[in-house]
C-alpha cells in the first residue's frame, strides 16, 4: 500500500504560490490582489494567515534557513575534512538556488526593493550565518588537518561566500538561464588549491 503524499497545507499553498510568482514574474512587483489569484483564494483569506505581504516573504526566508542549515548540519557531522566540507556546503547553497529560482530572487535581494528593511536585514543575516559556519571551518582545520587559510580566516570565509552571491546574482540577472552550478566543478579545484596550506610547525 502506497503512501499518499501529504495535501499542504493552507499556510504552505500560498508560500509556494508567492515561491512561483517570484520565479514566472521575474522583475514584476508581487501584489496581494495578484498573489491570491496565484493561490484561488480571496485576499480576506491570504490575511487570514499572514498579516502582510512582509511576514508572507518572510516565511519565504525561514524556510530557505531551516532547509540550508539543517543541511549544513549533516554535512558537519558526515564529512571530517575542511575543503570537501567547504565545497559541499557551496554546492549545497548554489543547488538550492538553482532547484528554486524564485528563492533565489529572494537571496539575491532584488525583489525586496521598496520592502521593509527588516526583510533585507534578515538576508544579510542568513549570508552572515553562512559565513561564521564558513570561519568555524576553516579554524578547525588548522586544529584538525595542520592546514590553515592562506588568506586571514575571515577573507577566506567571505571569497567563498562571494562565490555564492555572485552566482546567484547571475542566475537571477539573466532570468535563470545561467545556472549556479555552471563550471563550479571545474573552478572549485583551482579555488580551493590555493585556498589552504600547511600550518607551521612549531619546535
Amino acid at each position: 500500500m502506497t503512501q499518499a503524499t501529504p495535501t499542504p497545507s493552507r499556510r504552505e499553498q500560498i508560500l509556494q504560490g508567492l515561491a512561483l510568482m517570484l520565479e514566472e514574474d521575474s522583475g514584476k512587483r508581487i501584489t496581494i490582489a495578484a498573489l491570491a489569484r496565484q493561490v484561488g483564494v480571496s485576499e480576506a483569506a491570504l490575511y487570514r494567515h499572514f498579516p502582510s505581504k512582509a511576514r508572507m516573504f518572510e516565511g519565504l526566508i525561514e524556510f530557505i534557513e531551516q532547509t540550508l542549515f539543517e543541511r549544513i548540519g549533516r554535512i558537519l557531522e558526515e564529512v571530517p575534512e575542511a575543503l570537501p566540507r567547504c565545497h559541499q556546503i557551496l554546492t549545497l547553497v548554489l543547488a538550492f538556488a538553482e532547484k528554486n529560482p524564485g528563492l533565489s530572487r529572494l537571496l539575491g535581494g532584488d525583489v525586496l526593493t521598496g520592502e521593509t528593511a527588516r526583510l533585507r536585514q534578515r538576508i544579510h543575516q542568513l549570508f552572515e550565518r553562512l559565513e561564521t559556519q564558513l570561519k568555524q571551518v576553516l579554524r578547525e582545520a588548522e586544529l584538525r588537518e595542520g592546514l590553515r587559510p592562506a588568506l586571514p580566516i575571515p577573507a577566506a570565509a567571505n571569497l567563498l561566500v562571494a562565490q555564492a552571491e555572485g552566482r546567484i546574482a547571475q542566475y537571477v540577472r539573466s532570468d535563470f538561464r545561467r545556472l549556479p552550478t555552471g563550471h563550479w566543478e571545474d573552478q572549485w579545484p583551482a579555488l580551493s588549491a590555493r585556498l589552504m596550506r600547511e600550518g607551521v610547525q612549531t619546535a
